[in-house]
């Protein structure tokens, strides 16, 4: 019988509440949503979607690389915003990220996210 697995992910920004960065279950991860904090500090990227989006992308990597797997394997991501008006320009930096056979994807806006920051990104991988 398959049992969950909490993943930890030692270069990706710590907890900042009672959950973990991910689960695994069977061949599937689970990851929290990731913010752009800069792992060491704790501090934001940056004031702007793209900054933000990028770093929260390679929290994301970095959380995937500690359950054993990629981007490439990545089969659905959800995107919080606190402005949907930055919708194109997360998505231009998102594009670097995701090239080839893209994951499902749903985009929403939301009334405020941790920290006061623009974007949290969260994603089902395959392992």
């Amino acid at each position: 019988m398959d049992r969950k697995k909490v993943i930890i992910a030692e270069k990706a920004p710590k907890a900042i509440g009672p959950y973990s960065a991910a689960i695994s279950y069977g061949n599937f991860i689970f990851t929290s949503g990731q913010l752009g904090l800069i792992p060491e500090s704790g501090e934001p990227a940056g004031e702007d979607i793209r900054s933000q989006t990028r770093q929260a992308l390679k929290n994301v990597q970095s959380v995937l690389e500690a359950a054993g797997t990629d981007l490439s394997h990545v089969l659905k991501t959800t995107v919080f915003l606190r402005n949907m008006d930055d919708f194109a320009a997360m998505n231009e930096v998102y594009a670097e990220f995701f090239t080839d056979e893209c994951p499902a994807r749903s985009a929403v806006q939301v009334a405020k996210l941790p920290r006061g920051l623009a974007v949290e990104i969260e994603v089902i991988a395959a392992i």
